[in-house]
């Protein structure tokens, strides 16, 4: 297994690059996943890369503790000038932001506005609730920045319907109680996520709307072998263990694939911790992607930048 050096937010920037997207999507497969940390890294990277850059979210991000345990969450600190998308009551005082647009989108705090950081500081984002409001928003701070980050929810993958992002799949030793049931985890939300395009050449079976538990159940007990054919993998609407053994069994194919570029890990937790380097290789390992260990600065994996 492959591992060097790395500055992971650098890397993370180029794969997305090399992917040809203008958006990248953090998403993790469970709370305390190390995506805000993972999200941080990225704002760093384009600042000192000199890209301009925006910030949204698809839930809530960045604020000091978080809304359902009370427990203290990792801040997004960004520099002045800054493009940033959050909820009017949020555009913060001090340091001074000043809004640039306001959006017919709203949030459960608020309508939703584009603001610009004055001073360096820390920032709170809130995103819409729907995947359609989503891609408005990114448009709109696509026609403002180079960039758009987006800070996305846990493993909830339909936020992203409709869009071109490249994706980085975070996964923590907070989100399972052994390694092998977190790397399980990384690998059914990546395989989910990386579904193949259809071969219009060979049978095939659409499914309208959502692919639901029980009726990929059904078709996997028929002993379907023609390609069962979703939108997108966000119309999968189920995922972990069942999603595994499901798509070990039919083929599963999509008309329009998503493109998850890499894989983070963070292998600390209040609950337990996994070896560093072991969990990193077997989550690279298992899920075929780039995995960065953002805390240690290290790469694994196929052909990591």
């Amino acid at each position: 297994m492959h591992e060097r050096q790395v500055d992971a937010g650098a890397a993370l920037l180029a794969r997305a690059g090399a992917c040809g997207s203008g958006s990248l999507a953090v998403v993790g497969v469970g709370k305390n996943a190390g995506k805000s940390v993972v999200v941080g890294a990225l704002c760093t990277a384009s600042t000192l890369a000199g890209v301009p850059f925006a910030l949204c979210s698809i839930g809530r991000d960045g604020e000091a503790t978080d809304a359902f345990d009370g427990a203290p969450k990792p801040r997004h600190f960004l520099r002045a000038g800054t493009l940033f998308a959050t909820a009017l009551p949020l555009v913060p005082r001090s340091p001074a932001a000043e809004i640039v647009a306001v959006t017919p989108e709203i949030s459960a705090i608020g309508p939703l506005v584009v603001a610009r950081a004055r001073a360096a500081g820390y920032v709170e984002i809130v995103g819409p609730p729907r995947a359609s409001s989503l891609r408005r928003l990114v448009e709109t701070l696509a026609a403002r920045a180079r960039f758009v980050l987006i800070d996305g929810a846990i493993d909830r993958i339909a936020a992203l319907r409709g869009g071109d992002d490249a994706i980085v799949v975070a996964v923590g030793a907070a989100n399972a109680p052994t390694l092998a049931r977190a790397v399980e985890a990384a690998a059914a939300l990546t395989e989910r996520l990386a579904l193949a395009a259809v071969d219009p050449s060979r049978p095939y079976i659409d499914v309208a709307g959502a692919l639901t538990p029980s009726a990929a159940t059904a078709f996997a007990r028929a002993g379907e072998r023609r390609q069962i054919v979703v939108a997108d993998a966000t119309h999968v609407a189920f995922g972990g263990r069942a999603y595994l053994d499901v798509a070990a069994r039919l083929d599963l194919r999509c008309r329009r694939p998503m493109q998850p570029v890499a894989c983070t890990v963070a292998p600390f937790a209040a609950e337990r911790s996994f070896e560093p380097r072991a969990f990193a290789r077997a989550v690279a390992e298992r899920t075929a992607l780039p995995t960065y260990d953002v805390f240690a600065g290290r790469a694994y994996g196929v052909d990591p930048l």
